[in-house]
């Protein structure tokens, strides 16, 4: 179990990331790779980029391994700002850094040579390492890109929603179930016991689509306090397409009530229309018709747009049965405490 400990100060610090992060979805989805975890989610993407790898995973395997400490420096944090941005990040780790996590390393498992030698400070070893990360992020990561922002920006409309409607503390209960929020203690499922005190620095969330099971947290106590989680993926979430009341398609009309049922947990406008069979700019149309009558909510960031229903929209299409939720209670404001250690998930 992992528990991450609050203060006041760490709640109103409590972020959450704007966009996917490249760097972590990559060293992620080299976990994913290699298990047989949610087939349904990640089969096909299996397939399809084992046929384009050319012997990046064998190369990245002793530094990324199927469970277990794998380099903070792998996953900087400018990562999130676009790939090219965290490889240059990357290549400016200080030396003594990489020698020390890699010292880490070595301690549970034999390094190949021109690790070691990375370890040593050979620039050619490490041009060696970020040559082989690009190569692997494009076969199995960029031909995914647009997919896997539609995935975060739907599980970022979730925490949004909940942040809007109870502030910190509903966005920290909206997690994931194996994430659970007692005020003022994060308890996530974890493989080994640990306790972690923010001490005021904050907490950055980041939704992965490559994270599964257990949240991820870096090592190094003296790096920004990170929580990668795993995102909600639509497939697992309630249908995706919910059939309307027919009397809804006489009120509105029927190609809006299908837009408005086929919205579901959230999608974005070229998902909209394939679900409907309409093209994009109809789709986006009709979206927006339900947007000014407050039916359906559209969260833009940069270019990304995501179409969630609003309660009134999704309590005209149950009918006009409405949901009952509990409101979670208000935490109470703790002292500040010191910071501590922060470990990776063994296996990701």
């Amino acid at each position: 179990m992992l528990r991450v400990h609050f203060t006041g100060l760490d709640l109103a610090r409590l972020r959450l990331a704007g966009d996917p992060d490249a760097l972590w979805e990559t060293v992620l989805s080299l976990h994913r790779l290699r298990d047989k975890q949610g087939e349904s989610i990640f089969g096909d993407w299996r397939s399809e980029t084992r046929v384009r790898l050319n012997g990046e995973t064998r190369l990245l395997a002793p530094l990324v391994p199927s469970r277990g400490y794998f380099p903070d420096f792998l996953t900087p944090a400018e990562g999130v700002l676009g790939l090219d941005t965290g490889m240059q990040a990357l290549r400016e780790t200080p030396p003594d850094r990489v020698h020390r996590e890699l010292g880490k390393l070595s301690t549970v498992r034999t390094l190949p040579a021109w690790i070691r030698s990375m370890a040593e400070g050979d620039d050619r070893a490490f041009a060696k390492l970020t040559g082989a990360l690009h190569a692997y992020h494009e076969a199995a990561i960029a031909p995914y890109w647009s997919h896997i922002q539609a995935q975060i920006e739907a599980d970022r409309a979730v925490r949004g929603r909940a942040l809007l409607d109870g502030g910190a503390d509903a966005l920290l209960s909206s997690l994931p179930p194996t994430m659970r929020w007692r005020a003022p203690v994060l308890e996530c499922e974890y493989p080994v016991d640990r306790d972690v005190s923010l001490g005021g620095r904050g907490l950055l969330l980041v939704p992965s689509f490559f994270c599964r099971r257990t949240p991820v947290t870096y090592q190094d106590p003296d790096l920004t306090p990170v929580l990668v989680y795993p995102a909600r993926h639509m497939s697992e979430s309630a249908p995706v397409v919910q059939a309307p009341p027919r009397s809804l398609g006489k009120l509105v009309g029927h190609t809006r009530s299908a837009v408005l049922g086929s919205i579901g947990g959230g999608c974005t406008t070229s998902e909209l229309a394939r679900r409907v069979g309409v093209s994009a700019a109809s789709a986006s149309q009709h979206a927006g018709v339900l947007r000014d009558a407050g039916l359906v909510l559209t969260l833009r960031n940069g270019s990304a747009v995501m179409h969630t229903l609003t309660p009134l929209g999704a309590a005209l299409l149950r009918g006009g049965h409405p949901v009952h939720t509990s409101r979670p209670r208000q935490p109470s404001i703790p002292e500040r405490s010191a910071p501590a250690t922060m470990l990776r998930s063994p296996g990701g």
